[in-house]
């Protein structure tokens, strides 16, 4: 029978293209999607400045919250206990601990500043860093800088240079010159402390191993006898990680994207190329009731469909392995370049990802083909021969079933966004539903594309003429095969609609949540993105026409009691601002108490948490801050905020003294009404090294950043899938129009001309674009409307119209090119010679 299926190959080239490349296209992105999940899970980042250390210890970045399932991420640069060092040097194979600070020092060059981070001289053996000029600093007022910032910013021994410490412009002397890694700057162990000011606290601790000794058993022997401190020892490869702690936290980051749209690309994948082999299996109806007739056996056509979809399927996964390779590193690099992956990590792509795109490929492949040949071979000969004409049988109690139970799925993740998610957290069920809806239809499509053309095909009827009556009732008499045509331009519209306007109502939800209570008319922010001064605050306060002016720092932190407050697994939002009256800037609206007593350990709650926990005036939270210090904080007062978007407003100085810079990054200033104080402010600004004035869009451009970035992620993958399904239509669409080559020629022996035809399929390709866009519409708002009324409280979703417009022409122009093309083509062969060739 294989023989037979290679030697018929030729004739049957449409439905095999078509499968090929969806197979291609299918492993291209199921292999970059798991490099990018196998880049999360390795997050292999090399060791530069660490380099020389056998092991490296920091702090656990996880805090095990009281009856949680899960630790919260702390995403603060955990500190390391300074008695840690003292244990470890007890440790049998240790022959040095040497203790790193690291803290923000950019360097001022010409009308900018250079990116740099300040440790003591002491840990640069960890590199190791070896002078080639100068010597180590020893004054207050001497640094050493690495030899490749010194070329950039063309300074050598002794010259003075300014450098950004704690906010504030210093004058140092660079006492000597290193080799090693870019972007450091070194002090003297003293003045290393005073800048980092972490009082017996390192950032992280470098531990050199005795010659022949095991590491892992060092390791093991240092885990035991600093078990009580809570840290996290990396070797090898994982040294990387203690040196860039933003790899780390950008790992959950990548994994969840790698993981969530790998998820659906796989599903996605799978579904296309079942349908297109399903539907180059229904299109050889006629062959395979011949082969029935003739005495082939229903093993035999089975073995056959089976072996044609093997020579297929693999050749097109072998060529997949190229572009996914290339597309997993192109989709890395575009992560990398917009934060949501950081730089540092290292792609890589092994064997697993290969082992996952190509076997997601065949099996897609295989279950198709068996489903396929179930029904060649169990259908009768002549039963098989009249389907092949006119298909009009689709049911089956296992589609049936199927198609109920993703449906019923869709419904029941509808519900629990409504009843249960609150604000972004909707994301996490209205995702899949979306796969939900989609698949569920089209197990029924048939179904839903009689009921829809039903609907459609009148008003068409009244305003078309002859050729154009004669699509419709094509079109209805052929109801069951038009839905494999219909179905695809489904997936494309829904799937694609639906992602984008969750994004972009998630966008708007969250910038309508803060703006509802924001004050502020402008904000002063740091040029480095290190923060602002101590010094800074009282003088804004002093410039004439400021009504208000507050600090404003941003983190999360862990809730330990009480134990219901309504946050995640992610953490609670942290707001640090000055104390205040009722006319602050603070973005909030107080409803009980003030935050003018807002100093020392207080805090103030939102409504929701007060009610829910019982936490109101007067009573105690505890807290542990990102850094994972642990705090019991006094409420003093509750302010309103919409569900999902709570945060805990604490006093700024404690805030930030628990941030990883430790510093103010923002400062928010309210006017006095009729007053412009915004040349007085960049008056300040200008006389303030790396300080800068902004409005008020700047600040909401801030706080909506992370979700413009997520939303930029989610339409290069949404792209890349709606891409994908555009295959599936072009597939689809193309070979079932070549496969009516005879249906044309006998119209055409008829009478009909060329242009008759194609207008004809022009009327029908209408009535498949507004069938497949309207099932589309329905699927996107059965998945926007829940949704919508989740995150914003209004059901209607928010975003541009010219995007629905935009996916609705895309559908419509790929469906009348997919259409009309390969017609035009087929038209061009002689009818009589059309009706001799086998079909």
């Amino acid at each position: 029978m294989m023989k037979l299926a290679v030697r018929t190959l030729r004739f049957r080239k449409g439905g095999f293209i078509a499968t090929f490349v969806a197979v291609v296209f299918g492993t291209a992105i199921v292999l970059a999607c798991g490099g990018l999940m196998e880049t999360g899970i390795r997050s292999n980042v090399s060791a530069e400045r660490l380099d020389a250390a056998e092991i490296v210890v920091t702090g656990r970045q996880s805090h095990p919250r009281p009856g949680a399932e899960d630790p919260t991420p702390l995403r603060e640069q955990v500190g390391v206990p300074a008695e840690a060092a003292a244990k470890i040097r007890a440790v049998d194979g240790v022959t040095e601990v040497i203790g790193d600070l690291t803290f923000p020092t950019p360097l001022q060059a010409v009308g900018s500043f250079l990116p740099a981070e300040g440790h003591s001289w002491t840990s640069a053996r960890l590199a190791p860093y070896k002078l080639v000029s100068g010597t180590s600093p020893a004054a207050p007022n001497d640094v050493v800088l690495d030899s490749s910032t010194a070329r950039t910013a063309k300074l050598s021994v002794g010259s003075r240079i300014t450098l950004l410490t704690n906010g504030e412009p210093t004058t140092y002397t660079v006492r000597g010159i290193a080799d090693g890694p870019a972007g450091h700057t070194f002090f003297s162990s003293p003045e290393a402390a005073r800048l980092a000011a972490t009082p017996g606290k390192f950032s992280s601790l470098g531990i050199l191993v005795a010659p022949g000794k095991d590491i892992g058993a060092v390791k093991k022997a240092v885990e035991n006898a600093t078990e009580d401190l809570g840290l996290t020892l990396h070797t090898g490869a994982d040294r990387g990680l203690a040196e860039h702690p933003k790899a780390s936290q950008s790992r959950e980051a990548l994994i969840a994207v790698a993981g969530s749209f790998g998820g659906i690309a796989t599903i996605t994948m799978m579904f296309v190329v079942a349908s297109t082999l399903a539907l180059s299996a229904q299109h050889r109806e006629r062959e395979f009731a011949l082969l029935r007739s003739i005495g082939t056996t229903p093993g035999q056509v089975r073995r056959m469909i089976l072996g044609e979809s093997l020579l297929v399927s693999l050749p097109a996964v072998l060529i997949g392995l190229v572009p996914g390779v290339l597309l997993g590193r192109f989709l890395f690099d575009q992560l990398a370049e917009n934060g949501v992956a950081s730089p540092v990590l290292e792609f890589h792509q092994g064997w697993i990802p290969f082992a996952a795109g190509a076997g997601a490929a065949v099996l897609a492949s295989v279950g198709a083909a068996l489903i396929a040949a179930r029904k060649s071979a169990r259908i009768k000969p002549v039963e098989a021969l009249v389907e092949s004409g006119l298909q009009r049988k689709w049911f089956s109690w296992i589609r049936l079933l199927f198609g109920v139970l993703f449906l019923g799925g869709a419904m029941a993740l509808a519900i629990v966004t409504v009843a249960v998610m609150t604000g972004p957290l909707a994301a996490a069920t209205a995702g899949p539903s979306v796969l939900c809806w989609a698949i569920g239809i089209t197990l029924l499509g048939p179904f839903w594309t009689k009921l829809v053309l039903a609907l459609v095909r009148w008003p068409l009827y009244a305003v078309s003429r002859v050729n154009g009556r004669l699509a419709i009732i094509n079109v209805t008499a052929r109801s069951v095969a038009m839905s494999a045509a219909v179905m695809p331009v489904m997936l494309a519209v829904g799937i694609s609609t639906a992602n984008i306007y969750m994004q972009t109502t998630q966008v708007h939800a969250s910038e309508q949540a803060f703006t509802k209570e924001l004050k502020a008319d402008g904000v002063l922010g740091s040029a480095t993105g290190t923060g602002l001064p101590s010094s800074l605050l009282p003088k804004v306060r002093e410039v004439p026409g400021i009504a208000s002016a507050s600090a404003y720092v941003t983190s999360y932190g862990a809730v330990d009691e009480p134990r219901n407050a309504p946050f995640d697994e992610d953490g609670a939002p942290l707001l640090g601002v000055s104390a205040q009256g009722a006319e602050g800037a603070a973005p909030v609206r107080i409803t009980s108490g003030s935050l003018e007593g807002l100093t020392g350990t207080t805090v103030a709650v939102p409504d929701h948490m007060a009610e829910k926990t019982g936490r109101g005036l007067g009573s105690t939270i505890k807290l542990t801050l990102g850094d994972g210090t642990p705090v019991e904080l006094r409420v003093i007062a509750t302010f309103a905020a919409d569900r999902g978007y709570e945060s805990l407003v604490l006093p700024a100085d404690l805030l930030a003294a628990h941030t990883t810079d430790r510093l103010t990054p923002q400062i928010l200033v309210r006017y006095t009404p009729g007053a412009n104080p915004a040349p007085a402010l960049a008056a300040l600004a200008g006389t303030q090294a790396g300080v800068q004035v902004s409005g008020r869009e700047a600040l909401i451009a801030g706080n909506s950043e992370d979700l413009q970035t997520q939303a930029w992620v989610n339409y290069m993958l949404v792209g890349l899938l709606i891409g994908y399904t555009a295959v599936s239509v072009v597939n689809t669409l193309a070979s079932s129009t070549i496969r009516r080559r005879r249906e044309f020629a006998l119209q055409r022996l008829t009478g009909s001309t060329r242009g008759q035809v194609l207008r004809m399929l022009t009327t029908e390709s209408t009535l498949v674009i507004a069938a497949g866009v309207l099932l589309g519409t329905v699927v996107a708002l059965a998945t926007l409307i829940p949704f919508a009324a989740t995150v914003s409280g209004s059901g209607v979703p928010h975003g541009p119209w010219w995007i629905y417009l935009a996916i609705v022409s895309a559908a419509a122009g790929l469906t009348y090119l997919s259409t009309l093309i390969p017609a035009t083509g087929v038209l061009r062969t002689s009818p009589a010679e059309t009706t001799s060739r086998p079909d």
